[in-house]
């Protein structure tokens, strides 16, 4: 083969190799917020070393997350998309982690996933994938887990929900660089049931109290 036509071989390997990274699964189910991130990061590139809040809706919704919540850290990145699963997030570690390199990531997510079908062990596994893909490439980057929150509207799922965070929660005492959140506990009140309050009227998104209580909690775990 000659140069030109190596040259052609090096370019069409290339192009598929990037249509078979554009056409996965998560990417398309998501290109219009993953658009929309990258938009926002060239408008305003990111400034490395921040905290940085990944999702599903109660990230997305946080009103305030990168400006008021926490006014004593310089920089906080919030990348919500709602609906989003756990499994989603392990899929799209490089758009939704690996540009901000920030030294700590807050993730939450793992509701949708044991909605749709999947079991606590999946759940485990998905945060694992998620770990092991930000530890390759940002290995100082510490990694915080906010525990699934009792949702009203899903109180069919409330004992799966709780054996996915014992499980998660138990993975990351075993490591020095993960954290473990726990918000689940605080939103329930004296009889073990979820607290109205902290919720919308869809009794599954939180309510500005909800918020409320979740900026109490999740402070503690943002010193450097």
């Amino acid at each position: 083969m000659n140069r030109r036509g190596c040259l052609a071989a090096l370019a069409a390997l290339i192009w598929t190799r990037s249509q078979a990274q554009s056409d996965s699964p998560a990417e398309l189910r998501w290109k219009a917020e993953l658009d929309a991130f990258a938009a926002a990061d060239g408008q305003r590139p990111p400034v490395p070393g921040g905290v940085l809040f990944v999702g599903s809706s109660s990230i997305r919704m946080w009103t305030g997350l990168e400006t008021t919540a926490f006014p004593e850290q310089p920089v906080v990145i919030r990348r919500g998309f709602g609906g989003s699963r756990l499994s989603d997030c392990a899929d799209l570690v490089h758009r939704l982690v690996l540009p901000y390199r920030p030294r700590l990531v807050v993730l939450y997510a793992g509701e949708n996933d044991l909605t749709e079908g999947a079991s606590p062990q999946d759940l485990l596994a998905h945060f694992v994938r998620f770990v092991q893909q930000v530890r390759t490439a940002l290995p100082n980057t510490r990694i915080a887990y906010l525990s699934i929150k009792p949702s009203p509207s899903r109180l069919a799922h409330m004992m799966a929900m709780r054996e996915a965070n014992l499980l998660i929660q138990t993975h990351v005492l075993a490591h020095d660089d993960l954290d473990y959140i726990d918000v689940h506990t605080s939103m329930l009140d004296n009889d073990g049931q979820p607290r109205p309050e902290l919720y919308q009227r869809d009794r599954l998104h939180l309510s500005a109290e909800g918020y409320g209580l979740w900026r109490q909690v999740v402070s503690a775990h943002l010193r450097p």
